[in-house]
């Protein structure tokens, strides 16, 4: 769990300190966010070259403690790299290619691609001489995938699962009081699902530092007991001693509600822990009349943990919890709070359009918003566990979630990741359900599967008792995992005789982990597979699978079912089944990658929900079909409706539970009208009307967007002279931003290849044939003279550094094979002299007023193609022989501007998410297209 610390240092080049309740000293927990102004470069997979040199050196990161070489080192030049800041994809920046991977959305990225599978990430760091004493260690709350961490050149560790987070103490290696450098390379050639994963540092890194004496991480379990109107709160926590000290320590555990009002509180004083163990300590505390979370009221509370030594707080850790009930009954379903509540879930990935999956917060809002909005209560992780962000928007919005492992096995890498994954959430009340595997066909029908699934159910219980164990199975429901799971997972209704299963399994409670698994495309009404467009009328996507309607109909008749989880709520990149490229996502979600609603979130809203609901499909534009049969269908909650055609009544129809209405409607030009009747009486009205041409650019904030934060969702649309929505629009807009940043954009088309991501691209280019002869003066020239051809020889090759020349003339050569007026080139040199003249073809550069060793290089001196640097030097002199000296000039930066930030609009509709820069008092979208009047929005 990403706990919330009551006292939270944020590093934006300065400490910005929080506002605290109680009295502090510099010897408690400070949380440093470390997101910002990271460098970034690709490397390579097998091109060492390629790869900076990485663990090519006599002693490489793994034979010598502090060996790290290459990029991992913390001396390397990196000021040639780009500037960026995290949570970063690097995948979703790339373009698409048939060779890419069919799962992964066919991005360039990847095993395939070689020179886009390694990225190398730096950041310096400055920590001050106070801190020496302190534990400091580095968090990461995930990097896809296969990571190693080095710090000012020390190797850390390896984490390989791209969906752990995890935390290396770095106390040893900090150079207080000065600079100090942290590397992570990350290697996303292999994947871990079948679906899209991104690839690079995609999660939050913090700084955090604490008292030797310290909570450990996520070492707080709060579980409670409601009895009489009261809930009895017991707090379990794990103190680690990273130190000498061997006196005791007061424990006070302290819980506060929503508006910071203390509850209670409990003291204790105990023995500190001995050098490096941990103790465990309970706490039993008690209150009175509890505010229970629910998916409507998500009350939470707040457990604030503090250690004093000496009368001094030396730790204090914050655990936001719920008090709630929750129970599977093999009979009547799930009960939350002691109430019936059926499980209307969905399965999703972690990726959004345009940014791939490194979604800030506010994102993790907004897609839950619109789950909620849609009338769903429950949420599956599938299929890894999921950023901390994402719990923490399901607690304070109420949505309940299965949280899921990734792999299923009963080894330390297996239970392993099981255990941080619960450890981690354990605290977070809208969890109901541990799943610890999915679909694991080899082994869900044989006695494999059930030893594992014993063995994994076992060990969950004994980091978490207070939540069952579930298993999503699509394997015939008949033996192995099926016969022994705690809570059966049934994975699509053709998969197996669910009632079959449950009447010889009585005592197993049960729920749809994943139903659905329908083909739509948003605003498509004719499949189409010549442009890969299925239409989004709600049916059965083969023969044995079950569509939205049936899937729904058949869980909500079974009182002993919990509930459903349709696959998906969202689309998402990748397995874009039933086609393969150019398609590019899934057609799977009851929304697209965007969040915009296909029509069957209006049957889920009409069922699932609580308010009156009338939706009419399809829309009315159909220039060219006059006179052609259209099938038009009601998604509503009414007792009955009544559809219209410009007027004409074409019937009134009964509306049977969780069903829909469907009329067949010879297309005429105008305005398709419904009525929904309520006991007799009108309620609701709801209209499509043919639109004329595309007009004007409407820009809006999505009305789920989050009420705080510096992002915001941005629906793009045009409409017509009389500003009504054009459904069938396909202009490319082009947009423009002040005062903050565009992230990415997408318009839900699964079939387009167009540009997530508009970013200048930073080419590296190595200087070649480095040459040298010797000078017989010091002074450096500020003409090139004639050099005899005959006098070059291969420079610092059997260099005498105890009898050099004065001075040495280099020459080398670089290579601009597509340099462009607009690229802007830089030359990063590397000091292998003391004084330094440089030289571009022919021409003498000066350094740049900020960097004595960065060159700006005019474009009137460059050439296509080969170019000749010259540098004259005085030679740099070894102190101590073992001393070694730099050989490389340095480096070409070529940066070429990208095209305007653009996107098509799809079946009417785009969207742009922007951010807001932290200085600016608003920011202003701007937005253009060919012969449609321009929009902007502010914000």
């Amino acid at each position: 769990m990403k706990i919330v610390y009551f006292k939270r240092i944020i590093l934006y080049g300065i400490f910005l300190i929080s506002c605290m309740a109680f009295a502090q000293n510099k010897s408690e927990r400070e949380l440093v966010l470390i997101d910002k102004d990271w460098r970034f470069s690709f490397g390579h997979l097998y091109d060492t070259e390629k790869d900076f040199g990485h663990a090519t050196g006599y002693f490489s990161y793994l034979t010598k403690t502090g060996f790290g070489d290459g990029p991992a080192a913390k001396d390397f030049d990196d000021r040639a790299w780009r500037r960026l800041n995290l949570p970063h994809d690097w995948a979703v920046e790339q373009g698409f290619s048939e060779s890419g991977s069919f799962s992964h959305g066919f991005k360039t990225s990847g095993k395939g691609f070689p020179d886009k599978s390694i990225g190398w990430y730096r950041k310096k760091i400055n920590i001050p001489e106070t801190d020496n004493g302190k534990i400091i260690s580095l968090k990461f709350d995930g990097v896809f995938r296969n990571s190693k961490v080095f710090f000012n050149g020390y190797y850390l560790g390896t984490e390989e699962s791209g969906y752990n987070g995890f935390e290396y103490d770095i106390s040893a290696y900090v150079n207080y009081g000065g600079e100090n450098t942290i590397v992570v390379r990350a290697d996303a050639s292999m994947e871990e699902g079948w679906f899209y994963e991104g690839a690079g540092i995609y999660r939050h890194v913090y700084l955090q530092k604490t008292n030797p004496i310290h909570v450990a991480a996520n070492g707080t379990y709060v579980t409670a007991e409601i009895k009489n109107k009261k809930a009895e709160v017991r707090a379990e926590i794990t103190i680690e001693n990273k130190g000498n000290y061997k006196g005791s320590i007061e424990v006070i555990q302290t819980i506060f509600d929503v508006s910071d009002k203390q509850i209670t509180s409990v003291s204790e004083n105990i023995d500190a822990p001995k050098f490096y163990k941990t103790a465990h300590y309970t706490s039993v505390l008690e209150v009175d009349k509890p505010l229970l979370w629910d998916i409507d009221s998500p009350n939470l509370y707040r457990l604030v943990t503090q250690l004093k030594q000496d009368g001094k707080i030396i730790d204090h850790y914050e655990t936001p919890f719920g008090i709630r009930t929750i129970k599977f009954d093999p009979e009547n379903g799930f009960f939350l709070n002691g109430k019936s509540l059926k499980l209307k879930g969905t399965n999703n990935h972690q990726d959004h359009a345009g940014i791939g999956t490194a979604l800030p917060d506010e994102m993790q809002y907004y897609r839950i918003k619109k789950l909620k909005e849609m009338g769903s209560n429950a949420y599956r992780c599938s299929h890894h566990p999921p950023t901390p962000e994402l719990l923490k928007a399901c607690d304070e919005l109420g949505m309940l979630v299965i949280d899921e492992t990734r792999l299923m096995g009963i080894n330390d890498y297996h239970l392993n990741d099981l255990k941080r994954m619960m450890e981690r959430d354990r605290n977070h009340p809208s969890i109901i359900c541990w799943s610890v595997g999915n679909e694991e066909w080899n082994i869900e029908g044989n006695i494999v599967g059930e030893r594992v699934t014993n063995v994994m159910q076992d060990f969950a219980k004994s980091t978490d008792s207070t939540r069952p164990v579930t298993v999503g199975i699509s394997s015939g429901f008949k033996s192995g995992i099926s016969s022994v799971v705690e809570i059966m997972g049934y994975n699509y209704l053709g998969n197996g005789d669910i009632d079959a299963h449950r009447n010889q399994f009585k005592n197993q409670p049960g729920m749809g982990t994943e139903e659905g698994s329908t083909f739509a495309t948003r605003g498509i009404y004719f499949t189409d597979d010549v442009k890969h467009y299925q239409s989004a009328y709600d049916r059965k996507p083969r023969p044995s699978f079950y569509s939205i309607e049936e899937g729904w109909k058949f869980y909500a008749e079974r009182p002993y079912l919990a509930g459903m989880f349709i696959w998906t709520g969202f689309d998402y990149r990748g397995e874009p089944t039933p086609y393969g490229w150019p398609s590019v996502t899934s057609y799977f979600g009851m929304m697209d990658v965007c969040g915009f609603p296909k029509d069957n979130v209006f049957y889920l809203k009409s069922w699932w929900g609580t308010q009156p609901v009338l939706h009419i499909m399809p829309h009315w534009n159909w220039s060219g079909m006059e006179g052609r049969e259209i099938d038009v269908w009601v998604y509503s909650n009414c007792d009955e409706v009544e559809l219209f055609l410009n007027k004409k009544s074409l019937g009134k129809k009964k509306m049977e539970l969780n069903s829909h209405l469907e009329w067949k409607v010879n297309y005429t030009p105008g305005t398709l009208e419904a009525i929904g009747y309520q006991n007799g009486k009108k309620v609701l009205i709801e209209t499509q009307k043919t639109t004329g041409k595309p007009e004007n650019i409407k820009l809006s904030l999505d009305k789920e967007n989050p009420s705080k934060g510096n992002v915001s969702v941005i629906t793009v649309e045009v409409t017509d002279k009389n500003g009504l929505h054009v459904p069938t629009a396909d202009d490319e807009i082009t947009f423009s931003i002040k005062g903050g940043k565009i992230l990415g954009v997408g318009n839900g088309d699964p079939a387009s290849l167009e540009k997530d991501q508009f970013i200048d691209a930073v080419s590296l280019i190595q200087i070649k044939n480095f040459q040298e002869q010797k000078r017989t003066v010091v002074a450096l020239p500020n003409e090139l003279q004639n050099y005899p051809e005959n006098d070059w020889k291969t420079a610092f090759k059997d260099r005498d550094y105890k009898n050099q020349a004065p001075s040495y003339i280099y020459r080398g050569e670089f290579d601009l094979k597509d340099n462009q007026s607009s690229d802007i080139v830089n030359f990063f040199y590397k000091k292998i002299g003391v004084e330094t003249a440089v030289f571009i073809n022919g021409k003498k550069v000066k350094p740049s007023a900020g960097d004595s060793q960065k060159y700006i290089l005019d474009s009137n001196i460059l050439k296509q193609g080969i170019n000749t640097i010259y540098i004259a030097a005085t030679p740099l002199q070894k102190i101590k022989d073992w001393d070694v000296m730099n050989t490389d000039p340095g480096i070409i930066q070529v940066i070429t501007p990208d095209e305007p930030w653009k996107r098509k609009l799809f079946n009417g509709y785009a969207q742009i998410i922007i951010q807001k820069e932290e200085t600016a008092d608003e920011i202003v979208l701007s937005a253009s297209a060919k012969g449609l009047r321009a929009g902007s929005l502010k914000r």
